[in-house]
């Protein structure tokens, strides 16, 4: 065989019979990711944010690489990762995010400016900067700019419902003038969406006080003294027949000691009450995440939901 740099198509195919050998058939459309780690995607106050990015990638249809273009494209999913509001660990699911990556999804994963750094809703705003970061950027990820999702999980759902109603393109907090953040369906993992309660977070015995995650995301408030604070936080108050948001897919944990499942049944009853598309799946004896939300059966769901409402 003569040595060059020869292209995958007038490469000649081993077929020695080999002893002992299994053969096994490939088509070329077996999907994997492409992992691009640590884009920024904005510097707010001297302060960067980035983007972990995941493209699938194939013998047939390549992810971008090294200036070359994708050979097509895809829906993309932003997803805010939970965290209490606080530092993300953007890093910790990344297995389990990927597998939407085998689905045929362009990832990219938001690093929002956690308590502390941001008052909500700079959260809010972060991940719909990080939308309109992946459109203005759809050629360089394999991404279709008419096809984008928003999810999350935890008060990273809170973040991802929240982006759905926060319609700003028009203010000075959009980063990319021009450039619509708007979504075409929405995705909740056991959101963090209702403060509005007393054991909305069963196991924060500092629950709404000025030290705990929801009190810190608001700038160290007392949300127990102060109502108007925490209907702006929570979701559902900030929703009405008049409201602009993206169908909304949510599935929660029936045993979930850090965001009570209420939370999720309130706004899946408020969103329809108000003429919303609203999908809520109770996941019998599931905490809060772990593998149960990452099923075969659970992923379905979700790429059944996003088919419909992205094609």
């Amino acid at each position: 065989m003569e040595v060059k740099a020869w292209e995958y198509e007038e490469f000649p195919e081993f077929t020695d019979e080999v002893e002992g050998a299994t053969w096994l058939n490939t088509t070329g459309d077996e999907r994997g990711a492409r992992y691009i780690p640590n884009v920024e995607y904005q510097c707010v106050g001297g302060i960067p944010r980035v983007l972990q990015i995941l493209i699938p990638n194939s013998r047939n249809a390549k992810a971008p690489r090294d200036g070359n273009a994708a050979t097509c494209t895809y829906p993309c999913v932003v997803y805010v990762q939970g965290s209490a509001w606080m530092t993300q660990d953007v890093y910790a699911n990344l297995p389990c995010i990927a597998r939407l990556t085998d689905m045929g999804y362009v990832v990219a994963i938001v690093q929002y400016r956690e308590s502390g750094v941001g008052v909500f809703p700079d959260t809010v705003r972060d991940a719909r900067n990080a939308v309109r970061f992946m459109r203005t950027h759809a050629s360089e990820y394999a991404v279709d700019p008419t096809r984008v999702a928003i999810m999350g999980d935890s008060s990273g759902g809170h973040t991802a419902t929240y982006a759905g109603i926060l319609h700003d393109d028009d203010t000075a907090y959009n980063l990319f003038p021009g450039v619509s953040a708007e979504v075409r369906a929405i995705v909740n993992y056991y959101g963090s969406t209702d403060l509005s309660f007393a054991d909305s977070n069963p196991t924060t015995t500092n629950h709404n006080m000025p030290d705990s995650p929801e009190g810190m995301v608001m700038g160290g408030i007392d949300l127990n003294r102060d109502r108007e604070a925490r209907e702006r936080l929570t979701v559902r108050c900030n929703i009405d027949e008049s409201t602009a948001i993206a169908p909304v897919l949510t599935l929660h944990g029936t045993k979930d000691r850090t965001v009570n499942a209420r939370c999720s049944v309130l706004l899946h009853q408020h969103l329809l009450a108000t003429s919303h598309e609203s999908h809520l799946y109770l996941l019998r004896g599931a905490d809060h995440g772990g593998p149960e939300f990452w099923t075969p059966e659970a992923l379905s769901i979700v790429d059944a939901f996003l088919r419909a409402h992205l094609g």
